[in-house]
């Protein structure tokens, strides 16, 4: 049941109040209620670009907060793949120190404002948080990302992000390939030893994944922006409309250019098929065109867009991971009708996350599980008109580990829609590959690199993000990018 945002700070402010002055003990700690993240109502979200999670107010950051056991072993940190010291920024905050709190965040996290709100923490530093094992309950655990989130948003919000401190100048250059999560990464960790950072950027806007991948409703490109304006004013220069392996091939960029060292963190843009009939007909998309119509061309804006959207009416997505809820929910506000969500195996086996697929749900998406398309028919035109679907229940586990979906002979049935927008997973772009000789990738189209570096097969290039790991978080591309970033001032500085 939907619980306004005016209520649920009332009685966070009463439950503050009532613990004031307490010198809490565990048992006090495990007895405060989990802070709901407030929202805007389903009704009317649905209908607007506007951000569905308006955030906590600073008493219920600092509740959820005390909810910490401050456990001396930590399992949190061990979450985070950046390593970002919990505890104690949770103490800060808990203390209603949030400038201490956003400090501490940032030793480690140049996206703190991002990581809160796009990043699975359910998977990651929540999943062993003590307080969750306790009551068997991972929801039940410190909602560190909403604390997370509330201090870096507080912080940008009174102007005080800060920009990271440069050492002198070495003399050394290092290229970074494109400009997302990893990249961004890179590029202050390298740039705060005193190394000249260049980054390139195929698209006309920097942001990589976080700008035409996830929606407005879920991160506003405004907070994007700032980021990449925080490298901007520590130094780093920003090449837009530049495509390394077309503009530019990588080798002349170290051979030619003069750079000591180059990161190649161009993601997993390059979108996956179903190779079934139909899928060459008008109103058929992948998810990755139809996001970035909307997210980074802004096609939602009818009167100052400069890019048109098809206009929809009773819309399917195949699919269950994020960006299948990402691209339902965007039909939603772009005034689709209906839209219906088709999953070939069970909710239990979706790899979206929860809270997605509960704001999904909200909104009104139609569920449509253990069925998958088999053919798209179209008219005379070529437009779509109809999906022929099959039945599946589950078999046995398969290399994922998920029960593997088995078609039931003669369960076919027909859907009557008018788009479908394919959302079944990425692959790599091969451009770079392609135009880089002796740069050694996998079957899957992923740059091989070393574990412990990110170092490719050529000397001076390293690698990170989904272009090796294949579609993965925000926040593993960020370590990856750590890892790569520390691995190159090594490099430059022998």
């Amino acid at each position: 049941m939907y619980v306004s945002p005016e209520s649920l700070q009332a009685a966070a402010v009463e439950k503050l109040a009532e613990l004031k002055g307490v010198d809490l003990k565990p048992k006090d700690r495990m007895a405060i209620p989990p802070q709901e993240m407030p929202t805007q109502d389903p009704t009317v979200r649905s209908h607007n670009m506007g951000e569905v999670a308006v955030g906590y107010s600073a008493e219920q950051a600092q509740l959820e907060a005390m909810r910490c056991l401050q456990c001396k072993n930590a399992p949190c940190i061990a979450g985070c793949p950046v390593g970002i010291r919990i505890p104690d920024f949770l103490k800060a905050a808990a203390d209603g120190d949030f400038d201490l709190a956003y400090a501490i965040i940032c030793e480690n996290s140049l996206l703190p404002a991002v990581c809160g709100r796009v990043c699975p923490q359910e998977s990651q530093c929540q999943l062993p948080c003590t307080l969750g094992k306790i009551l068997k309950d991972v929801d039940k655990s410190v909602a560190i990302g909403r604390i997370e989130r509330f201090v870096a948003d507080r912080q940008r919000e009174k102007g005080q992000q800060g920009v990271p401190d440069v050492k002198p100048a070495t003399g050394k250059k290092v290229a970074v390939i494109g400009s997302g999560p990893a990249s961004i990464t890179v590029a202050a960790d390298v740039r705060r030893e005193g190394h000249a950072v260049t980054i390139f950027e195929a698209f006309h806007k920097p942001g990589g994944v976080l700008l035409y991948g996830i929606p407005e409703f879920r991160l506003p490109k405004e907070i994007v922006r700032k980021e990449i304006d925080t490298l901007v004013e520590m130094g780093c220069e920003l090449k837009t409309n530049f495509v390394v392996g077309r503009t530019r091939k990588m080798k002349d960029l170290l051979e030619v250019d003069g750079f000591d060292a180059a990161f190649i963190g161009t993601g997993a843009g390059l979108p996956k098929f179903m190779n079934i009939p139909g899928e060459n007909l008008v109103g058929v998309f992948s998810a990755n065109e139809y996001l970035t119509r909307s997210n980074l061309m802004k096609s939602y804006d009818v009167k100052h867009a400069h890019t048109p959207m098809y206009s929809s009416k009773k819309v399917a997505v195949l699919g269950g991971g994020n960006v299948a809820m990402d691209a339902a929910r965007t039909a939603l506000r772009l005034g689709a009708d209906e839209v219906h969500l088709v999953y070939r195996r069970t909710e239990k086996e979706m790899p979206a996350r929860v809270e997605e697929v509960a704001h999904a749900r909200e909104e009104g998406v139609i569920f449509h599980m253990l069925e998958n398309a088999i053919k798209i028919l179209g008219d005379e035109n070529d437009r779509v008109t109809k999906m022929e679907c099959l039945r599946y229940e589950l078999g046995e586990p398969d290399d994922s580990g998920r029960r593997r979906p088995v078609a039931i002979e003669g369960s076919e049935f027909i859907m009557d829609v008018d788009t479908v927008i394919v959302a079944i997973g990425n692959g790599s772009n091969p451009l770079i590959s392609q135009t880089t000789d002796g740069l050694e990738i996998n079957r899957w189209g992923n740059i091989v690199v070393e574990e412990s570096t990110g170092k490719s097969s050529l000397d001076s290039i390293y690698a990170g993000g989904d272009i090796v790991l294949g579609a993965a978080t925000v926040i593993l591309a960020m370590g990856e990018g750590r890892r790569c970033a520390e691995a190159i001032n090594a490099q430059l500085s022998e």
